[in-house]
């Protein structure tokens, strides 16, 4: 014959069963990828850049960088990559994202798993009646262990997995952004410092030339076969092209200094930047390697933002779940007794479903839900927004690579046409066929179109650049250990118990912003 308490625990479990058989509703919306209606009409050539026979994702397009042959620049990008402090700042948020996901998951487990005891001394002194004694002193003791497990009987707690498995590759991909935005802004400072050292030393080239100009012009005029306008002509000139010097050499410190920050370093010189560059590289035009409406839904930005909704989808079910009761199971387990003569121990256990219901929340619950459905609707517009913009960028990127390129080969027949005819006004000075001015002018014109030629050039490459960072070339999925330096790791080791989250694999499909599955990481 069965023992109450056997019974009773058949029971129990009998409605434990009951209960997790029905407990397989899940409110809220399903997330669903936002859809860009125009995409799939807008297939830009980026005039003629893209390689429509190659696939999106080759290695060259990841180490777009490596086309201009530049072994600084590579270095360069690879120290920034282990030194930068944004992208370090980056790797830990995926850290910080991936325990936020444990702490979710643990809510399907017993929330409540809790142990009591106490151990008590009690003196009593009793004053006036019958009590033969007046003094009464005893030691009392009880143990228990409380448990409460409240069901995901709506959905809520799988849903906030959902939410933060979300947010968890959104960290991920906001990392990679940050890697797309640190390469091309390293790439970008560096072409600008060598372009600064090359305007630099054309200024002083042609300084050097004038300088020679008025001192011959002087010697003309103290000779007595020449005029003073020619001598302050040649002055004025020599001087103004001395004044750009300086300027030149300040934007050539900011920038230095701006390159500094980004491989977190203090500003001051950086030997990598020690040796010159005869010119600047001939990047004729970017290499795509597929069309950019393929690439474009690529761009961790924008599968960060699509994390994102997916994120905010979630919290629409956990709003709703509050409409309905939540379901628990109670148990607990406790001993007591004392030390007093004659009196009993106890033992008691009580187990049980329980369920607590707001059934009067005056709106409340009503325009939570309200709140989260028009807060996913902002980020599904938002998408929308970043999509638009990226698409945007490409096509500004990827019209500027084009006619700055096109502009470049003018500019190169100026400059050449300039020197000519600084030649022949010298040649036409000395013969005495020419005043002075013309060989001023000349040197004017030549300066002006070196200084334009090389300055464009700068843009076109800036250009390339800028194209790659719209089409979001230049990540890498980051193995764990990568995100954070080592030794930051072994103090956030030493200083917290980590387990195995520094260092257990990240997802392989860090590209997919919809792989919620809840079982990325525990």
């Amino acid at each position: 014959m069965s023992s109450p308490f056997s019974l009773m625990l058949k029971r129990a479990a009998l409605l434990c069963g009951a209960l997790g058989l029905a407990a397989c509703t899940t409110l809220g919306p399903d997330y669903q990828e936002p859809q860009v209606d125009w995409l799939q009409d807008w297939q830009s050539s980026v005039y003629g850049q893209a390689d429509t026979g190659a696939e999106a994702g080759e290695a060259d397009f990841r180490f777009w960088w490596q086309q201009f042959n530049d072994p600084v620049l590579n270095q360069l990008i690879e120290l920034a990559r282990k030194e930068n402090p944004s992208l370090r700042i980056a790797g830990l948020r995926i850290l910080e994202s991936r325990a936020q996901l444990g702490i979710a998951g643990s809510a399907l487990y017993p929330q409540l798993q809790q142990g009591t005891g106490a151990v008590t001394y009690v003196n009593n002194r009793y004053h006036g009646g019958t009590v033969p004694d007046d003094r009464q002193s005893f030691v009392g003791y009880q143990a228990g262990f409380n448990i409460g497990w409240e069901l995901d009987f709506w959905g809520r707690f799988k849903r906030g997995i959902e939410s933060a498995d979300a947010a968890f590759f959104a960290s991920i991909a906001d990392q990679q952004d940050v890697q797309v935005l640190l390469n091309a802004q390293v790439a970008d400072l560096y072409f600008a410092y060598r372009t600064t050292q090359l305007r630099i030393a054309i200024a002083r080239e042609n300084a050097a030339i004038q300088k020679r100009s008025f001192e011959i012009t002087n010697k003309i005029f103290k000779s007595g076969n020449g005029s003073e306008l020619d001598v302050q002509q040649a002055r004025t000139q020599y001087l103004a092209t001395l004044a750009t010097i300086p300027n030149l050499e300040l934007t050539l410190n900011q920038t230095r200094n701006a390159l500094s920050a980004l491989l977190g370093r203090a500003p001051g010189d950086l030997p990598e930047l020690a040796g010159r560059i005869e010119k600047l590289p001939d990047i004729g035009s970017a290499d795509i390697p597929a069309m950019p409406a393929s690439l474009l839904l690529r761009r961790p930005d924008i599968r960060s933002a699509a994390s994102t909704i997916a994120a905010q989808s979630a919290q629409i079910g956990i709003a709703e779940a509050d409409f309905y009761p939540a379901i628990s199971l109670l148990g607990s387990i406790s001993w007591s007794g004392s030390t007093l003569d004659g009196s009993p121990d106890l033992g008691s256990l009580g187990v049980g479903p329980a369920f607590q219901w707001n059934l009067f929340d005056h709106g409340r619950i009503e325009n939570n839900v309200r709140l989260q459905d028009a807060r996913l609707q902002q980020l599904i517009e938002s998408y929308q927004d970043t999509v638009l913009q990226a698409a945007r960028e490409i096509d500004d990127a990827a019209i500027s690579v084009v006619k700055t390129a096109e502009q470049q080969v003018l500019l190169d027949q100026a400059v050449q046409a300039s020197e000519r005819a600084l030649d022949i006004a010298n040649r036409r000075f000395r013969e005495g066929y020419s005043d002075f001015q013309r060989v001023l002018d000349s040197q004017r014109s030549k300066f002006g179109q070196a200084e334009n030629a090389l300055v464009n050039h700068g843009s076109h490459i800036s250009s390339v650049i800028s194209l790659y960072k719209a089409l979001g070339g230049g990540w890498q999925a980051t193995p764990v250990e990568q995100l954070v330096p080592e030794d930051t790791r072994d103090q956030m080791q030493e200083r917290t118990d980590w387990g195995d989250l520094l260092s257990a694999p990240l997802p392989k499909d860090q590209a997919n912003p919809s792989a919620t599955s809840g079982a990325s990481q525990k």
